[in-house]
């Protein structure tokens, strides 16, 4: 491609997708131990799924906030709504009293390849005027996030420019498309920011849409890939697979008399050689599901059929940034 021709692709990007997103001023009371309950403003950034007035941000944008403002790109500042977050994955919905709002074009994070241009675009740093927008590639797939230990939705790591302010607001490709939402920056790395893959964001929003909240099955257990270095270390029976290095005691893991040592070797006849293949595994199951498991115990064979619950809330943390 032709300088040009990508100059062209990345400002009319620009152009496809800037209405659509939007500034958010957020207020949230905290205690402070000399004034007492003190107001606390912050700053973020939203992009409108829908024209009846629904926007996905960041979950930490707009946590416990009182008040919600949202501004819009052709000047008006409206009340918003926060209809429903889900804090595991820092994604949240607010809604707008406003009809025929222009809205984003979703795109599709499955098949992003590593290399290929991504624009971040916000409200960086609250800045007046029109959004901020930067230019990188998609650095890696699949990232948790760092200083978090929650691996179920794998990050996009990108080094597009993600600044304090640029949260909530849409990652796109170079035809306007939102494939991710920006939520992170690391702070002591340089051209290192994260984005929630945007097929994430849609099946998020399906289910507090449909049901309020985010319903995920649930094994119970922590646990690590085997790697032949690994198997060697500790004299482990097998070269892959997921090492079980804890359970939660009365989880369905648990009850299926799975024990700490395990290597889950299959799961409904599907190989598991990592983490990754057993969360694939885990995202297509649903509540009540019974999944016939296989590990591999000191060289035997261990199986049992696992009847998957929901996620327990006390488990998912407030992240913030």
């Amino acid at each position: 491609m032709e300088p040009i021709e990508l100059q062209d692709k990345i400002t009319d990007a620009v152009e496809t997708l800037a209405e659509s997103v939007v500034s958010i001023d957020s207020i949230r009371m905290a205690r402070d131990f000399r004034f007492g309950v003190i107001p606390v403003e912050g700053q973020g950034s939203g992009v409108i799924i829908d024209t009846r007035g629904y926007l996905v941000t960041n979950n930490h944008v707009v946590d416990d906030a009182t008040r919600v403002q949202v501004h819009l790109q052709d000047g008006r500042s409206i009340v918003g709504e926060v209809v429903g977050t889900d804090p595991a994955t820092d994604v949240a919905i607010v809604r707008v009293q406003a009809d025929n709002l222009p809205s984003a074009a979703l795109g599709d994070s499955e098949n992003l390849r590593v290399g290929q241009i991504a624009l971040a675009i916000g409200n960086a740093l609250g800045l007046p005027g029109a959004p901020t927008v930067s230019m990188g590639v998609v650095s890696a797939l699949g990232r948790p996030l760092p200083g978090t230990d929650f691996v179920l939705e794998g990050m996009i790591q990108t080094d597009a420019a993600i600044n304090p302010g640029n949260s909530g607001g849409p990652l796109a490709d170079l035809n306007g498309r939102v494939i991710g939402i920006n939520t992170a920056v690391v702070a002591f790395a340089q051209g290192v920011g994260f984005a929630i893959p945007i097929d994430t964001v849609k099946r998020v929003v399906d289910q507090l849409f449909k049901h309020g909240r985010v319903i995920r099955p649930w094994l119970g257990i922590s646990g690590t890939d085997v790697t032949p270095a690994l198997a060697r270390r500790y004299g482990l029976k097998a070269d892959s697979g997921v090492l079980l290095v804890d359970i939660a005691r009365d989880s369905p893991a648990f009850e299926a008399g799975f024990r700490p040592g395990d290597i889950i070797s299959r799961v409904s006849s599907h190989p598991i050689a990592t983490m990754k293949d057993l969360l694939r595994e885990l995202s297509k199951a649903l509540v009540g599901d019974a999944l016939g498991v296989e590990a591999n115990r000191e060289g035997r064979l261990y199986q049992s059929s696992v009847r998957l619950v929901e996620v327990p809330a006390s488990l998912f943390q407030r992240r913030g940034q």
